[in-house]
């Protein structure tokens, strides 16, 4: 009878330890590879407004990782934003490897007031969204709502209510209709005054406020270089009356958009 072969026997300690090196080295190199292959190299910014493409670039590419592409999308997946103010939700998309595009969607603010020597901006529903010491183009002053104090992330403490509702209303139809006044003015006797430029434009009280901003302007652009007040208490639909009062250090209006005589009603076409 043959005598068995002595055969030695591995040890299924160093088995687990050689498949754990092994796991280890390919888990080493795939996180080399991502790391290098998804290495962002292109970036597009769009939907930003008050901060720029850099600024933008410096806030969502931060810590270890902030430079690869699949660890922005994974983060960044319509990701709500709480950290940064005016943005309300970010969002990263793979283009390629190493290229992404970061769409910003900033918070729709409806104006600002000024307060304590620092811009106050609310949203359309009249929360505060930032004290900011810098003010931010194309968000109008808004001039006439009288409060005690402000907190931010809580509703502007206006005292007339309605005065607010009516901020709102205005800076809505403003959106609607793309006019950029950089200021709105209420006055105690619930009369609206725009200022955009050296044009001071008063649209009296409430009434057809929404003819008035649609078609503020093509009137304007008829006064483009000129200086002085548009008077458009009496506009309406039906008649569409308008004048304006020029300022004396204002150039003369253009032959064909002037009035018969400077001051005097004039209808707007």
């Amino acid at each position: 009878m043959k005598k068995a072969k002595n055969r030695k026997r591995v040890s299924p300690i160093l088995i687990v330890l050689f498949v754990f090196a092994v796991l280890s080295l390919a888990g080493y190199f795939t996180y080399k590879y991502l790391l290098e292959t998804y290495r962002v190299v292109n970036v597009y910014v769009e939907g930003n407004v008050h901060y720029t493409d850099d600024e933008i670039k410096e806030l969502i590419m931060t810590g270890d990782y902030g430079d690869n592409s699949l660890y922005l999308s994974h983060k960044y997946k319509n990701k709500e934003v709480t950290d940064i103010p005016f943005v309300e939700t970010i969002n990263v998309k793979i283009l390629s490897k190493d290229s992404v595009k970061i769409t910003v969607y900033e918070k729709a603010l409806a104006g600002y007031v000024e307060y304590l020597g620092k811009y106050i901006y609310f949203d359309k529903d009249g929360i505060v969204v930032e004290a900011s010491e810098e003010r931010t183009d194309g968000i109008p002053e808004v001039v006439g709502i009288d409060f005690d104090y402000v907190v931010l992330h809580e509703k502007l403490p206006a005292k007339d209510e309605d005065l607010f509702l009516k901020v709102l209303n205005i800076t809505k139809l403003m959106e609607k209709y793309e006019v950029d006044a950089e200021k709105i003015y209420f006055s105690g006797f619930d009369e609206v005054t725009l200022y955009k430029g050296d044009i001071t434009i008063k649209l009296g009280k409430e009434k057809d406020l929404d003819i008035k901003i649609m078609n503020l302007n093509a009137i304007l652009s008829k006064l483009e270089g000129m200086k002085g007040t548009l008077r458009m208490e009496n506009y309406d639909e039906s008649t569409k009356r308008t004048s304006f009062e020029k300022e004396e250090d204002s150039p003369d209006m253009p032959v064909d958009n002037q009035p018969e005589e400077p001051g005097e009603e004039s209808t707007a076409p």
